[in-house]
Order: structure tokens, then sequence, then C-alpha cells
């Protein structure tokens, strides 16, 4: 791996060589990155999150054109960048033995302590040149809370949804996410009353 850090590759570079990894990588600034050096492992929230939005959209664009991916599947962010979102929502017709999504409409970043300020920052700078993508979709997994950036146009709107109550509406897909079945399954710690405790 040290001798693969220091080059500069392109993604088709990249795609070879990562086929004889154990691990998935990142390409970020043409240099492959370890996808599990941001996180320390996904936690079980993290994991039962990402397992629940997988699961509500298969269900909801089985039979469509567009369908849900996992972070094997890799999104080209610049010419010498690909990153995996945790989720992506591919409409593209099905290509056999592509390691990237060509017409992604939705990425969500399901939030770790670990990478949050990545995802939220450089990350969703990436994902918004990307000229097919209508969504990007945070979520958080310490509170039920879910940042959507929405394409409008040249610029990008961005709503916060909050509580198991909210339902997050998808039409570019044709799809929506209920934060309850987001959050089915998962608890949240005790939030502090910092004004009681003053």
């Amino acid at each position: 791996m040290a001798d693969a850090a220091r080059l500069i590759m392109t993604p088709e570079d990249f795609f070879v060589w990562q086929r004889d990894q154990d691990e998935l990588y990142e390409l970020v600034d043409g240099h492959p990155v370890p996808r599990h050096r941001m996180m320390t492992g996904a936690s079980m929230q993290h994991d039962r999150a990402t397992v629940n939005v997988i699961g509500s959209l298969y269900a909801q664009l089985r039979g469509t054109s567009c369908r849900p991916t996992t972070a094997d599947i890799a999104l080209r962010t610049s010419i010498r960048g690909l990153r995996r979102p945790d989720v992506m929502v591919e409409c593209a017709p099905l290509v056999q033995d592509t390691y990237e999504a060509r017409e992604p409409k939705l990425v969500v970043e399901v939030a770790s302590p670990s990478t949050t300020t990545i995802d939220q920052t450089r990350k969703v700078e990436e994902y918004k040149r990307h000229p097919t993508l209508a969504y990007i979709l945070l979520v958080e997994t310490l509170k039920p809370q879910a940042l959507l950036y929405r394409r409008l146009g040249a610029g990008w709107d961005i709503e916060t949804f909050e509580g198991l109550d909210a339902v997050i509406d998808l039409p570019a897909i044709g799809a929506t996410l209920a934060m309850a079945d987001i959050y089915d399954g998962l608890s949240f710690p005790p939030r502090r009353d910092l004004a009681a405790e003053a």
C-alpha cells in the first residue's frame, strides 16, 4: 500500500489496483485512501441506519429504472477523485462489471462521529459537482435528524428534517424516506437538560 499511496492514479488505474486489495478505498486527489481510515469501523447505529435506508429505497424502487447501491460502487467526483457513499441511487441501465455509478440521483452519507466533519464539508462540495445528482442526504445517528441538499437549477437548497414523524420527499427518483423508517431499531443517548443543570 505504501507504494500505491505515493502514486497519482487515474480512476481507471485505481479500479484495476482496487481489485487486488482486501478493503475498500476511495481515490482522493489521485491517491488511494482506505475508506475506513476515516471511520473506526461502522457502529451498530451507523450500520442499522444504512441498512434501513437501503431497504426502504429498494422496496420503493423495485421495478423502476432506479436502484440503491452500497459503498461497493464508487462515485466519480473529479478527474482524480472517487468516493464511496454509504448509499447511492443509480438510475442508468444496469451495466455488468462496472465499479462506478453512471447516473446517480441520490447519495446518502450516514454520520459517524469521526466522519461528520468531512461528510458535511469536503464530500458535500465534491458531490455537488456531479452533474446528475439531484439530492445529497446526510443522516445523523446520535439523534433523528437529516440534512437534505436538493439541486435547484444551478444551485442547491438545504432542508433539515427532525423527529421521527418527518418524511423526506425525493420526487426525482419517485421515492420518500420516512424518518421513522431510517431510524427503525435505533436508540439515542438521553439529551442533557442544560437549563436544569444551571
